[in-house]
């Protein structure tokens, strides 16, 4: 489901058009999804670890998902962006409980697979903000490409990895200037720079190769679909 909505997202819906539940009960399945990453959320607030923290990390949450509720609300969009864009605030929650910075994803690869990420790579440090930041470039590439070309048409691919990079400064910049009020070990908490000064040139670039990744397979994907279709249609005349 995740695949393929992410799929749709980038190509418009024709791909994969007989499992797009845009076509179906786009409602119910928003509706369900919603439902699936509140409850999500609610679990990651069991015993909290760092409540302040996780608190503020959420406060970004709650104005992410107004924004899609209410974009939503006036002009309805497809079911496959409405699940990525919940899919990366899934990931930020996950995140947020353990204030990125120690998010044990050690632990859950050492009991699944019996190894420990970190020591395969040779990390030194925690890397779960990295896979976030990235994600926001995939989903919100996919999402912004999509819903930008019907206006943009071929500047489209441009306008979203712009928008995912712009957004991404902003972002830091927001996180910047709340480090600025709080005290040194508590900025520390919340930034979760984890000792590296680029922390957040390198977040800004992962995010925006994300963009890169989506856009370039989306317009690969369509450029497929149209020789497809054009072939079918080349067949079809053919054989009347």
């Amino acid at each position: 489901m995740i695949a393929a909505g992410w799929l749709t997202a980038m190509t418009g819906g024709t791909a994969v058009r007989d499992i797009d539940i845009d076509d179906v009960t786009t409602g119910r399945a928003k509706l369900w999804t919603l439902a699936a990453f509140v409850l999500l959320v609610a679990i990651t607030w069991w015993r909290p670890i760092y409540p302040a923290e996780q608190a503020l990390h959420h406060s970004l949450t709650v104005v992410g998902l107004v924004a899609l509720l209410l974009v939503n609300r006036s002009r309805p969009i497809p079911y496959s962006s409405f699940l990525l864009i919940l899919i990366f605030l899934a990931l930020h929650s996950v995140a947020a409980r353990w204030i990125y910075s120690f998010v044990p994803y050690d632990d859950w690869t050492d009991v699944l697979f019996g190894f420990r990420i970190n020591e395969v790579f040779g990390w030194h440090r925690n890397h779960f903000d990295r896979l976030v930041h990235l994600t926001y470039g995939l989903c919100f590439g996919a999402v912004l490409f999509r819903a930008l070309q019907g206006r943009l048409g071929k500047w489209a691919a441009f306008a979203a990895v712009d928008i995912v990079l712009s957004t991404s400064a902003l972002y830091e910049l927001f996180e910047w200037a709340i480090a600025m009020t709080l005290a040194p070990g508590a900025a520390e908490a919340y930034n979760g720079q984890q000792g590296d000064m680029w922390d957040a040139h390198k977040d800004m670039a992962i995010a925006t190769l994300g963009a890169l990744i989506s856009v370039a397979i989306a317009r690969t994907a369509q450029r497929s679909l149209s020789v497809a279709d054009q072939l079918h249609g080349s067949l079809s005349t053919g054989n009347d």
